[in-house]
């Protein structure tokens, strides 16, 4: 009987060693960049990159349509506003008339015009402008 317990406590033992052994060879290694492949860390400049330089595309848009001159219908006249995340862009302007159109460029520096905008020009940029976060 003293055998067989002897031999249980054994066999306990090297099944606690080899759990213990298990457990070290599957548990996290350092944490942070330096546990990261090298791939994936390069995934992260290139994102990193990508973010940067949309900043800096012209990504925020608003159209507003009207009626420029009270005896014309139909919404034919124009704003657009295009712009990047700084406010940096353009405003385009088309003012339709019965007998010609006109079109107009303004610059846009930090979601402002240094000409002065129209009311539907301005609405156009605030449209275009996101919302704060």
């Amino acid at each position: 009987m003293l055998a067989l317990a002897v031999v249980s406590l054994v066999v306990a033992l090297a099944a606690l060693a080899l759990a213990a052994l298990a457990m070290r060879r599957t548990s996290p290694g350092p944490t942070g960049a330096d546990a990261l492949p090298e791939d994936v860390v390069g995934l992260r400049r290139e994102v990193a990159a990508l973010r940067a330089e949309a900043g800096d595309a012209l990504r925020h848009l608003a159209v507003v349509r009207y009626d420029a001159f009270g005896d014309m219908g139909g919404h034919l006249s124009w704003s657009v506003a295009l712009l990047d995340d700084g406010g940096n862009g353009v405003v385009l302007t088309s003012i339709h008339g019965r007998s010609e159109a006109r079109t107009y460029a303004k610059s846009v520096t930090g979601w402002s015009c240094e000409q002065q905008l129209s009311p539907e020009e301005e609405e156009a940029v605030g449209a275009a402008r996101p919302a704060a976060r």
